[in-house]
């Protein structure tokens, strides 16, 4: 079935349990980066998609022209601690063989962006919310099984949809990631081309079509929402050609919401708000909604 008929199938998930503030949900691009040195990067293509349980992360710092070695991406799950208010992320596996953004995170909403302090005060990063209202729905790679030779093995991985936008994220094979795991950096690995960029972090904007990748082969071809399947424990199954050969991909449901309503607006106090309708001929004389 695709992924229409599925969703007919499944009942939403509940969303009064969340362990995330709502603010996070939603398709994020990065407006900017302002590091301690007074550098500002504006340029490098970053969308975060943040489903109920797990965030995916595509950075391309030339966009779809990044060098193989440059690209970043990765799936993990996301951690929020309410005492410090601090969001940190458990990754098992990403496209680069080392942690490159080790810092948690201090978010503060305003408006349609979210600001992200590194509590190092190393940098702060603009997000700007994507999404409006639409389909919020959640899916966990887990494990494949690989129909020709019937072996089944754990990977990583996950399908967000939020609204019009769509992430999706596999790692590499296990055998495959043992290799360059061999080295310190993929800067190091000289041989392993095909290897490398297996590891795939696609998105696509307003559409199915993809847009950004770690994989050079995916730009401009049609992410895969059919030949799903659901299982009598909830399970849900795509079949998929990958190589030559035929895998049955193995997920968990993380969240479904049919017409969700992603955050625009934050918090503001009354006070604040009086001060901003007093003030508005000025203030808001040139402003914008800037997604």
């Amino acid at each position: 079935m695709n992924l229409v008929q599925l969703l007919k199938r499944l009942k939403p998930t509940p969303i009064a349990d969340l362990t995330l503030p709502r603010y996070l949900f939603g398709s994020f691009r990065r407006k900017s980066i302002s590091f301690y040195n007074g550098l500002t990067d504006e340029n490098t293509i970053v969308y975060w998609f943040q489903s109920k349980s797990f965030s995916i992360d595509l950075r391309l710092s030339d966009g779809n022209r990044t060098a193989l070695h440059e690209r970043q991406g990765w799936i993990g799950d996301t951690i929020w601690d309410s005492q410090t208010a601090l969001l940190s992320w458990e990754i098992q596996q990403s496209y680069q063989n080392h942690i490159q953004w080790p810092e948690p995170a201090k978010l503060y909403p305003i408006g349609n962006s979210i600001l992200e302090f590194a509590p190092s005060n190393a940098y702060v990063e603009d997000w700007r919310q994507q999404a409006n209202k639409g389909l919020f729905f959640g899916l966990r790679l887990f494990q494949m099984q690989c129909l020709k030779t019937e072996q089944v093995f754990a990977v990583d991985g996950g399908l967000v949809i939020t609204d019009q936008h769509i992430a999706y994220a596999q790692s590499r094979f296990p055998q495959i990631q043992q290799q360059i795991n061999q080295y310190a950096t993929l800067a190091e690995v000289n041989d392993l081309k095909s290897e490398i960029e297996s590891y795939e972090v696609s998105i696509t904007l307003n559409g199915s079509i993809i847009c950004w990748s770690t994989k050079s082969n995916q730009i401009g071809q049609t992410i895969l929402l059919d030949h799903f399947e659901l299982l009598k424990d909830q399970t849900i199954t795509q079949l998929k050609m990958i190589g030559d050969d035929k895998y049955l991909l193995y997920f968990k449901l993380d969240v479904y919401q049919p017409d969700f309503v992603f955050d625009h607006i934050s918090a503001c106090s009354d006070s604040g708000q009086q001060w901003l309708a007093q003030e508005q001929n000025h203030l808001l004389k040139h402003a914008k909604t800037i997604i």
